[in-house]
């Protein structure tokens, strides 16, 4: 081949190379453009699966928090109802009783009550009635509700409102009472029957998420004397203590002592308490003389 042709030919390939070196370099240069998209892809990524996955760990914590609790109440049982009074007592507050008559409860763990009826007959001098009654009622703790010692101070304030607002009660009365339980008190009022002239006493008293209240009224039938109101009430006071003292030694020695215990009566028992009474105890006078 000769020397003229060779050089032609060299300068027709040289224009080939330089297209195929642009096409070359255009992509060596396009690689780290590639790679950076691929790194920033990447890091997206991994950031979006950092998220999700504190999401779930908050989502996790939250489901796995304690449920909601309450104290638990003091008190488990109570004692049987016809049993928290002693012999002793029973007959100087109703000397003529019988046995007690132990109140109907679809659960005596939390409720129960026992009654007793005297009447001393004395002939043609008439005749002295007296009736007792104590109930207990002992409050759980709830979730929902709240500690069993809260729930019994409510009910507490609720007798002792219901004991000063009794229909036809006359000369109502109220006071507190110490030594019976975390807070007492106690309640008098006249009520005037056909049968004669009745006293009634009634002393609500709490003791934990326990409350007792006690009934009492008497009366002198056919003539005889009316019963005087403070002797009555100083009976009425011993009985709930007494009782009191059966529902704490039911569950135990020392479980009488809790934080939710009152340092002061209630305020409920002010001299300026309304001048009712309670319409339960009126009913229940009302009923026991009417069974003579």
């Amino acid at each position: 081949m000769s020397e003229g042709t060779m050089q032609r030919r060299a300068q027709r390939e040289q224009p080939e190379r330089a297209k195929r070196l642009t096409r070359v370099l255009v992509c060596a240069a396009a690689v780290p453009v590639v790679l950076v998209a691929a790194g920033c892809s990447s890091d997206s990524g991994s950031d979006d699966g950092e998220g999700k996955g504190a999401a779930a760990s908050a989502s996790a914590s939250q489901s796995a928090s304690p449920s909601p609790t309450v104290r638990a109440a003091a008190y488990k049982k109570l004692p049987e109802a016809c049993s928290v009074l002693s012999e002793k007592t029973l007959d100087d507050l109703a000397p003529k009783a019988k046995a007690g008559k132990e109140g109907s409860s679809d659960d005596v763990s939390t409720r129960g009550s026992c009654s007793w009826s005297s009447l001393d007959n004395n002939g043609v001098k008439g005749s002295q009635f007296r009736w007792l009654n104590v109930s207990l009622l002992r409050f759980d703790s709830d979730t929902t509700r709240g500690p069993g010692d809260e729930l019994a101070r409510e009910y507490y304030g609720k007798q002792v409102r219901d004991a000063q607002s009794a229909e036809g009660a006359k000369n109502t009365k109220s006071e507190p009472v110490t030594g019976a339980g975390d807070e007492a008190t106690a309640v008098r009022y006249d009520l005037k029957k056909k049968e004669g002239a009745f006293k009634q006493q009634t002393v609500v008293a709490r003791v934990e998420n326990v409350v007792v209240t006690v009934d009492y009224n008497g009366a002198g039938l056919a003539g005889d004397r009316t019963p005087d109101a403070d002797d009555l009430m100083k009976d009425a006071q011993k009985a709930a203590k007494e009782a009191v003292a059966s529902v704490t030694e039911a569950n135990g020695t020392g479980a009488a002592s809790s934080p939710s215990a009152s340092k002061s009566p209630s305020g409920s028992a002010s001299p300026s308490a309304s001048k009712s009474s309670s319409a339960s105890a009126s009913k229940s006078a009302s009923k026991a003389s009417d069974k003579d």
